[in-house]
């Protein structure tokens, strides 16, 4: 035996008997005490150190794809089920398979299919969470963020930000919307720090011009003269998307991309330049004709829905086909890649993810394959 392999030997054993229990053995004496510590609400570390301080991270999601034509149909019925009065919100929500104690769709990442008929509203409201919503199909969905009215069309988003007071509803002369919700509700749960508050007139007037925060923020790497703003989250509440497209179309011409994320563009606070929210931050990326990125894994969980195009991801050695307006969720730590299946139209992918709480923290952290030339194996 080598010395390298002798000292890896060492090592992998020293690793076993500080980070668990693989070395103690239960013996009569050692259970004895250990009820004696579970009696006194206590207990010993090492019986639980690999749980609780994994050599790297162990998501309890799993990698999942939501189909919206089989989604869809079930959305639509809810219309005819419950009514946004009686059920606060008429919102289908997405259930990871791992994370069903918390309601989560990845990570602590919360995700819903909301839908209302034309002339509907939901009354206004406030919570601790964050909030944002992205519209899928349907036309005059607005959105009233703190007296700021906002008009919404396919593929634009909105925020709502935590603390704000804001309702959403379609116009009499538009058609049944459909749009994702995609809030920090179980982060601020595991926080212990929800709150939740109904408008006291259940309508708040809208106090500004209609979609005045596109008007005032939303021009080109420009900024107003009369802009003050002092909320930690964007003044620019509304994103959309043909802006939003024609800004990767453009940085695609004087780009290679990123070999694991193709064009990715971030939405940002037109301020400071950082991330919409400080607990959500939201991106938009273009995958060329034909691209296959590479993979790469990372802290943090990302919820993707696509905009455009047809591909397939593979996460974690399995391969999820998408198309568009179907969504699915890249766990913490999973290898994944990407690919665009058309050989002549781009595909566009808008994600939503807690990037804000892992780097400002200090917990972020990537690493790319280094195995079979940087692509996964497909597992069967």
């Amino acid at each position: 035996m080598s010395k390298v392999e002798h000292a890896k030997g060492q090592h992998d054993q020293y690793r076993e008997s500080v980070a668990g229990r693989a070395d103690v053995e239960d013996t009569p004496e050692l259970v004895s005490y250990y009820e004696e510590l579970d009696r006194l609400k206590a207990g010993a570390l090492w019986t639980v150190a690999n749980k609780i301080e994994p050599w790297q991270p162990k998501s309890e999601s799993e990698a999942v794809l939501w189909r919206y034509r089989d989604l869809r149909e079930h959305v639509l019925r809810s219309i005819d089920l419950v009514t946004p009065e009686k059920a606060g919100r008429r919102v289908i929500y997405l259930n990871n398979p791992g994370r069903r104690d918390v309601a989560a769709a990845v990570g602590w990442l919360y995700s819903g299919l909301q839908v209302m008929h034309p002339g509907e509203a939901a009354s206004a409201h406030a919570h601790s969470a964050s909030a944002l919503r992205f519209i899928m199909e349907g036309q005059g969905a607005y959105t009233i963020v703190d007296g700021h009215k906002m008009t919404l069309g396919a593929n634009d988003f909105v925020l709502t930000p935590n603390g704000t007071w804001h309702e959403h509803g379609v116009g009499a002369e538009g058609t049944t919307c459909i749009w994702q919700d995609g809030l920090d509700i179980p982060l601020v749960n595991a926080m212990e720090a929800g709150f939740y508050v109904v408008h006291p007139d259940l309508r708040q007037a809208v106090t500004h011009p209609v979609n005045d925060s596109t008007a005032k923020w939303g021009g080109a790497a420009l900024r107003p003269q009369m802009g003050d703003w002092n909320k930690n989250y964007s003044p620019l509440f509304k994103y959309e998307w043909a802006p939003t497209y024609e800004a990767l179309v453009n940085y695609a011409r004087v780009t290679d991309g990123s070999p694991f994320d193709g064009v990715l563009m971030h939405y940002t606070n037109p301020i400071t330049g950082g991330h919409v929210m400080p607990t959500i931050g939201a991106s938009m990326q273009l995958l060329r004709p034909g691209e296959h990125t590479k993979a790469h894994r990372h802290t943090g969980s990302f919820m993707y829905q696509v905009c455009k195009g047809s591909g397939y991801s593979v996460i974690g050695g399995k391969r999820f086909d998408w198309t568009e307006r179907d969504i699915f969720c890249v766990p913490s730590w999973a290898f994944h890649e990407h690919v665009n299946l058309s050989s002549s139209e781009d595909a566009c992918l808008f994600c939503f993810n807690d990037l804000p709480v892992m780097e400002s923290l200090g917990f972020y952290r990537e690493e790319a394959l280094a195995e079979n030339g940087g692509y996964q194996p497909v597992l069967a």
